[in-house]
């Protein structure tokens, strides 16, 4: 599991250092462009201030320079151009947006600041008088400047898309991988259980029903039942209604038979009723899980107390215990699959109870609070 979510973390890395060489040489490339296209498009205005010195005094219309120059005039339709005089004001604009224009009288005035801050001036010296042309970029130029940010955030969409999706069949995987391994856990233990239900039967006719067999009956009956839960795993389960109170006084009874002697396990309810629509032996097993990771935290000795709040939409259960806590690093991975603090262990309880609590009773398990010396309290929330 651990080489399999190196090579999940190498790809997301590759992934990003590919998106990145991306970037950078769209950047480098448009900006060379881009860098090219402004050369261009100053050469252009400086021709068509050529242009507008001739065609203030031309001596004849039908001059090849004058004819040229009203050519190079025409040709411009791209390039906004402002033209002004030594006094700053607008003697002719080009090429500027008309709708804006008849929408804001001072829409003229507001361009001709803005193309001061993007480019020097074209002087245009007719001997008699001096004007300046003031440019901006044309549509073309600004959209090619604006390419790689919108490049950048398509490539970012399609890596959280790509990240998403790999987050979901990783997670599918996982869910198969312990699907799998339970079933075939359930599998297993089949044919030891018989045999143990029939060596029991062998050993009661031979010493009648003792304190001894009745206790390794229930054990037996237990196994069973956990073979039962593995076996539901990945199926939909049947959910009926039950007495939330009597399943967990069961519950407790048994696990504080199997307990240290110093460790009480308590349950706390105010109603001796509480009606929910639960899977018992899953619902047993999450319970199960809970109780034993507190008694692992403990250390032989400490206190577990279950308390059940019955509200009118929901009912909750807390199961704290004064154990060793969970370090705040650790509270956001102890559902994840594989995650374990114990020397033995595969990580499994915790993530198969919140798969249990979320997906088959749609209801919440999670770490209410957990300070590291004091203890932890884990809550689940059963929706009516």
């Amino acid at each position: 599991m651990t080489n399999i979510m190196r090579q999940y973390l190498n790809w997301k890395t590759y992934l990003a250092v590919v998106a990145l060489l991306i970037v950078g040489a769209s950047l480098y490339y448009t900006n060379r462009l881009a860098s090219r296209l402004a050369d261009e498009e100053r050469r252009k205005v400086e021709e068509i201030a050529g242009a507008l010195k001739i065609l203030s005094n031309p001596t004849n219309t039908t001059d090849p320079e004058t004819a040229k120059a009203i050519n190079t005039m025409a040709q411009n339709k791209t390039i906004p151009l402002i033209i002004a005089d030594d006094k700053g004001n607008i003697v002719d604009k080009i090429n500027l947006d008309s709708t804006r224009s008849a929408k804001d009288k001072d829409y003229a005035r507001k361009q001709l600041e803005a193309y001061k801050d993007e480019h020097n001036p074209i002087t245009v010296d007719y001997g008699t008088g001096v004007d300046y042309v003031y440019y901006g970029e044309s549509y073309l130029l600004t959209q090619l400047r604006y390419f790689p940010y919108v490049q950048l955030g398509i490539i970012v969409l399609f890596l959280v898309v790509v990240l998403l999706a790999l987050n979901a069949a990783h997670r599918s995987l996982q869910n198969q991988v312990w699907v799998g391994l339970s079933k075939e856990t359930a599998h297993q233990m089949g044919t030891p259980l018989s045999s143990m239900e029939g060596w029991l039967e062998l050993m009661r006719d031979e010493h009648g029903h003792t304190e001894a067999i009745k206790e390794m009956q229930n054990d037996l009956d237990r196994l069973k039942l956990v073979a039962d839960r593995f076996g539901k795993v990945g199926s939909a389960p049947n959910l009926e209604v039950e007495n939330l109170i009597t399943r967990l006084q069961d519950m407790v009874a048994y696990m504080q038979k199997r307990s240290p002697r110093k460790v009480a396990i308590t349950l706390h309810a105010s109603d001796t009723d509480v009606p929910v629509n639960i899977s018992g032996p899953l619902f047993d097993w999450v319970m199960e899980n809970l109780i034993r990771n507190a008694l692992d935290a403990m250390g032989g000795e400490g206190k577990i107390d279950i308390t059940v709040t019955n509200q009118p939409t929901q009912v909750v259960v807390d199961v704290a215990d004064n154990g060793k806590g969970i370090p705040a690093h650790q509270v956001k991975r102890v559902f994840a699959p594989g995650f374990t603090t114990k020397k033995r262990g595969w990580g499994l309880g915790l993530s198969l109870a919140k798969r249990i609590i979320t997906t088959y009773h749609h209801g919440l398990i999670f770490v209410k609070s957990s300070e590291v010396g004091k203890g932890t309290t884990f809550r689940i929330v059963l929706k009516r």
